[in-house]
């Protein structure tokens, strides 16, 4: 049995403090939070120790694991104090609010030896792994394309960061897990509209080492929630539903050698068939806190490392550098 504890139990940390509470290995032991409400909330429904200051939640009830999903400023100090005190840690996206404080965390993280997780709860997506897989055996050929629709309404728990900090790395990180590649060059364009103090939309091309080229929407001002990611490639298009886990692929076929030169001109490739993929729909978190307890009680590397947490982080700080220069960004 595997001792749990969540520092900040605001939208996303009660979902922390459910995934755990609900798992058969694991002791769901403790809470921290500056709000006695939702402190009061955890230990009505749970039945957990409750603190108001999270170190002191480190020295008494000394956790195996911690999430950590307090504001972005906070990641570093919570995240050092969590490995001073021995726990294995898993941080919230982004890793930290600057690339210095991110190297940091690492550093501390692998001089203690302890495990280190970012939580870019994308790649545990059903949808997104079942992709990964068929883009990995060759379904699409060559990638060509690589396109993220992140966008809804602005959200209330954000007040450090902006759009891009906040929400880029979800898609730089999947972009990089699909792709196996590492962008190598970003343009972006940013406005802020809404947000009194941060960027809150983003439009943005990145270029690939592999030569794929990738474009992102994300913004805080769509009515309507919208995750939705387009891979174009040879052999046709995948489009997948972040929200319902549906996967479909639309096949291109050469055109009909029975057609005549004009209208081979005019029809280009054909539209083939469209297939829906069966998709077994499971909750990403759960997927991806078992996937941090695996590695923490089996000794293994944890799916999405710090330097990943990183490499989101520095694509995502260009945008926001480029967003502000109006200037192509070299990575």
């Amino acid at each position: 049995m595997i001792n749990a504890a969540v520092i900040g139990v605001g939208s996303m940390g009660r979902n922390h403090a459910r995934v755990y509470a609900e798992m058969d290995n694991v002791k769901f032991i403790a809470v921290a939070d500056v709000d006695q409400t939702r402190l009061q909330m955890m230990a009505d429904k749970y039945d957990v120790k409750i603190y108001t200051e999270y170190r002191k939640l480190l020295e008494k009830e000394k956790p195996d694991i911690v999430s950590i999903v307090v504001p972005t400023k906070d990641h570093k100090a919570v995240a050092l104090d969590s490995f001073s005190a021995g726990a294995h840690v898993l941080i919230e996206k982004p890793i930290a609010s600057s690339i210095e404080d991110a190297q940091e965390i690492i550093n501390v993280a692998q001089a203690a030896k302890r495990k280190l997780m970012i939580g870019h709860i994308v790649r545990f997506n059903p949808a997104i792994r079942e992709l990964k897989k068929l883009l990995d055996a060759g379904k699409l050929g060559r990638i060509f394309q690589i396109i993220c629709r992140r966008e809804g309404p602005f959200p209330e728990r954000i007040r450090d960061v902006g759009v891009v900090v906040d929400l880029a790395p979800h898609d730089i990180d999947v972009i990089r897990y699909l792709s196996n590649s590492e962008p190598i060059r970003v343009y972006a364009e940013t406005e802020q509209r809404i947000h009194t103090d941060h960027e809150d939309l983003l439009l943005a091309t990145l270029r690939l080492k592999n030569g794929i080229t990738a474009a992102l929407n994300i913004n805080w001002l769509t009515p309507a929630k919208i995750r939705e990611m387009i891979v174009l490639g040879e052999k046709g298009m995948f489009r997948v539903d972040d929200l319902t886990q549906d996967l479909y692929f639309y096949e291109n076929t050469l055109a009909s050698n029975e057609m005549w030169d004009s209208l081979k001109t005019i029809k280009g490739v054909n539209p083939g068939t469209m297939v829906r993929y069966s998709i077994d729909r499971k909750e990403p978190l759960k997927l991806e806190l078992a996937a941090f307890i695996d590695a923490v009680q089996n000794d293994l590397p944890t799916p999405v490392s710090g330097e990943d947490g990183l490499q989101a982080l520095r694509v995502a700080t260009a945008l926001v550098r480029s967003g502000i220069t109006h200037r192509v960004i070299e990575l």
